[in-house]
């Protein structure tokens, strides 16, 4: 009995330590997240400003103007389920709606989301892919499966005793 509780403790004691590393490494990873999503994050009143203003300037003056599409960051819940119509499209949550509104000047957002990539922040940006796929994508079934604890409600409870009594009730007028 003594082996069997050490045998349990060092196996309780792995699982924290694997915890632990994971905790660990979605950190990190999140960290990598956000340093990739402030590079494409999108321009300020004051840029826009500068911006706008530099472009008249040269239209003035005759120049040809490049416009250019600039890749950013989209946000706001209604754009970024207009803009993902497709399926496993990776995603991760991460704390915080005032650290999403950071990235992209406001107070608070719900969601964000990368539509293109630059080719230099590609081999980053898949390494952080990965660890969301191993982290959040991949445990789904596993995390759906532990939500509520597994135990119903009062209400739920009751129907279900009523529903079996039903069932019992039945299944004893047939036998009769």
């Amino acid at each position: 009995m003594k082996e069997r509780k050490r045998f349990q403790s060092a196996i309780d004691e792995l699982k924290k330590r694997q915890m632990v590393l994971e905790t660990e490494f979605v950190r990190i990873s999140a960290t990598i997240l956000f340093k990739i999503l402030l590079k494409y994050r999108p321009e300020d009143k004051a840029e826009k400003k500068d911006r706008l203003l530099k472009r008249a300037q040269e239209e003035s003056e005759g120049k040809t103007v490049e416009t250019k599409k600039h890749i950013n960051v989209k946000y706001g819940l209604n754009h970024v389920t207009y803009l993902i119509e497709k399926m496993e499209i990776p995603y991760c949550i991460v704390k915080g709606k005032a650290r999403l509104g950071i990235v992209v000047h406001k107070k608070i957002v719900v969601v964000l989301c990368l539509t293109t990539i630059k080719n230099e922040n590609k081999m980053e940006f898949s390494r952080v892919l990965e660890a969301i796929n191993e982290n959040f994508n991949d445990k789904y079934e596993e995390y759906r499966k532990k939500w509520g604890g597994g135990i119903m409600g009062s209400k739920s409870q009751a129907k279900t005793k009523a529903k079996e009594r039903l069932i019992a009730k039945e299944a004893a007028q047939r036998m009769t």
